[in-house]
């Protein structure tokens, strides 16, 4: 089963760009059905209440049927106090799979990974480049997991993502994504010491998941370690103790798809 970590959805209200403007799936959706991409891992544009955000989100995800999971997103600041709240309603009553931070609108506090650890959730936390706090998140909390999208950087900076090759390999709670990773040499390191905790991921809606999925598979990896990368290190994280699925069922589950709509929504 491919799973894509790493995709936005709903309508944020910043009317800045497309990150905090509207987040379709309906072009998201045929593209990856397309190409073969079975699950999605989802999560609010930027937004100026993210408890709206999520519940907008949350009305997606079951929308679904079982196509999409949903990560809360939270602000480190705006929400001081009140992440505990957010995540325990995204988890207990939208059975959210994660929590969503970004840089860009606060550094990650400890709040935010306490209460990761408490309804033991990965935190996917895009750190814009700084990738020496990852280092500290890490030892600070072994028993939490970490996404750091991007390999580190977006904006490709090479010492970024040099770095997060360092933090794979000395941390196994830290994991990336591949969503956007235009330094293949590097990304294809990454894959090749550290397979197990590589996660397939777009960025859609707004980068083409096929483009993406290209990527991945050009990577040439042996087949276990390409399953890793396209859905089974996702499922690890994602999937809940309770709901955890054998390996048999992992393989052959495919689960009902999303229409896709003849236009916008």
């Amino acid at each position: 089963m491919i799973i894509d970590c790493h995709c936005h959805a709903g309508i944020g209200d910043g009317l800045t760009g497309p990150w905090d403007t509207e987040a379709h799936l309906g072009s998201y959706v045929a593209r990856a059905d397309r190409a073969g991409i079975e699950r999605t891992v989802v999560f609010p544009a930027f937004h100026s209440d993210y408890a709206i955000a999520n519940r907008a989100v949350a009305r997606i995800v079951a929308a679904s049927r079982g196509r999409l999971y949903g990560f809360a997103f939270v602000h480190p600041m705006r929400d001081a106090g009140r992440v505990h709240d957010l995540v325990r309603e995204a988890v207990e009553e939208h059975d959210f799979r994660g929590i969503k931070v970004h840089r860009h609108d606060a550094r990650i506090t400890r709040e935010i990974c306490d209460t990761a650890r408490r309804f033991g959730v990965p935190v996917l936390y895009d750190v814009m480049g700084e990738v020496d706090t990852v280092e500290l998140l890490a030892g600070e909390y072994p028993d939490v997991q970490f996404i750091i999208p991007h390999l580190g950087s977006f904006a490709d900076e090479w010492g970024a993502q040099v770095g997060m090759l360092g933090m794979l390999m000395r941390h196994r709670n830290v994991h990336t994504d591949t969503s956007a990773v235009r330094r293949f040499d590097i990304l294809a390191e990454a894959a090749r010491r550290c397979p197990r905790q590589v996660l397939f991921g777009s960025d859609g809606p707004w980068l083409h998941p096929g483009v993406e999925l290209a990527k991945v598979k050009l990577l040439e990896l042996l087949p276990a370690d390409r399953r890793d990368v396209l859905g089974a290190n996702a499922l690890r994280l994602i999937e809940p103790s309770r709901k955890r699925l054998s390996a048999n069922d992992a393989g052959r589950i495919a689960g009902p798809r999303l229409p896709a709509p003849a236009g916008r929504r």
